[in-house]
Parts: C-alpha cells; structure tokens; sequence
C-alpha cells in the first residue's frame, strides 16, 4: 500500500486571504489523520484540492502524494482517492447491489455478483442488495456509501464529516465499521466532532483565517 503526503499546500482565496500556508503531513497505510477546525478554517477546501475538484476561483500551491507518484496535476477521475462526504449520494435509481457494483472494475458478472454480495454480508446488510436506497435507515446507507467507495478499490480514503448527519445511537457501530474496512488505507478524515476521531488516529488543527 502507499502513503498520502501533501506537502508545503498554500490556498489562497481572491481576496488574498490564505486558508493554508505552507501545509504538509504524510498519512502511512493503515493510518488515519484527523483534520480538525472550525468552519470557514478550508478543512473541505483542502480535501477538494487532494482531490482535484477545488473551486477554480481558490489559487492553489502545493503538491500531493501517493507513494513515488505526484497526482497534483491528474484529473480527479485518475487520482485513485476514495471519498465519503455528510450526504450519501446514493444513485436513487438503483438498487443497492447496482449502486455497490457501480463502482467495480473488471472481473465477470459472477464475479462481482459475488464480491458485492460478501461485502453487503460484511457490512451486517445481508440480503438488501435488491432495496431501493430510499428504504434504508440513515446507518444503512451509510454502511452503502462507504463500501462503495472502498468497492472502487483507492489507494487512499478522505471522510468528510462522515458521521455527522446519524443518529447518536449509530454513530459508534458506523465509526467502528469505517475504520475496520479502511484499516490498511492511509485515510484522511475532516471533522469538527472528537468523538468520531479514533484512538490511534493522529490530529492536525487548523484556525480560520
């Protein structure tokens, strides 16, 4: 597996004002980095940079890592990254095994048949592959979107406040299943919440300009 580094990122908006100087940190596999701040501090802004969607009005400098490859200047469909935001973004026109199989590559129809429906059994969602989303509770469809997102097989995982539209109840079991499927990922998690950053996780704070 490889590490995510970015190194010395500056994100400057039009008005001159610099979301981040001279950022840098290195996430190993297995690894999680917790980036914390308040709102308005460019906590999302700096994941849309690793992931080559940031807005074309922010000037950016920097450079992003994955192992000896720099992906700064790839598009964002050839980055490889894996990423979970607030909303689910599930496809309403698909079942959920077509949702899941969405983002496989490769292999024959049985063979993905197969490897969606050991995921959904992994994920505690044994025989909901033919559900609609709609009909899931908020923990299911996150348990959807997160498979899906490790389904596309990243060589890195970046969570965007991930956790905070559950419930409190399902927060702790969802937590704990994100880092378990992820645990040989160097992963990359935004949030403003302690409770959702795991013990082993290391925490890099940043302060709104």
């Amino acid at each position: 597996m490889q590490s995510l580094k970015v190194v010395d990122l500056t994100l400057t908006l039009p008005n001159g004002t610099k979301l981040c100087e001279s950022l840098s940190f290195d996430i190993a596999p297995g690894s999680v980095l917790a980036l914390m701040g308040p709102s308005g501090s460019g906590k999302s802004s700096i994941l849309s940079w690793i992931t080559g969607t940031l807005a074309p009005n922010i000037q950016a400098t920097g450079d992003v890592w994955l192992g000896d490859t720099n992906i700064t200047l790839l598009p964002a469909e050839r980055r490889c990254l894996g990423l979970m935001l607030q909303q689910d973004y599930l496809f309403p026109h698909m079942s959920v095994e077509q949702n899941l199989k969405f983002g496989l590559r490769g292999g024959t129809r049985s063979e993905r048949h197969d490897i969606v429906q050991s995921s959904l059994n992994r994920a505690g969602l044994s025989g909901m592959g033919k559900r609609n989303p709609a009909t899931l509770s908020g923990g299911q469809r996150s348990r959807v979107s997160l498979l899906r997102t490790l389904l596309s097989n990243p060589h890195a995982l970046l969570l965007d406040e991930p956790f905070s539209r559950l419930d409190v109840a399902l927060r702790s079991t969802i937590r704990e299943f994100a880092w378990a499927s992820a645990s040989s990922l160097p992963t990359l998690l935004v949030t403003h919440d302690m409770d959702d950053v795991p013990a082993h996780a290391n925490t890099l704070h940043i302060r709104a300009s």
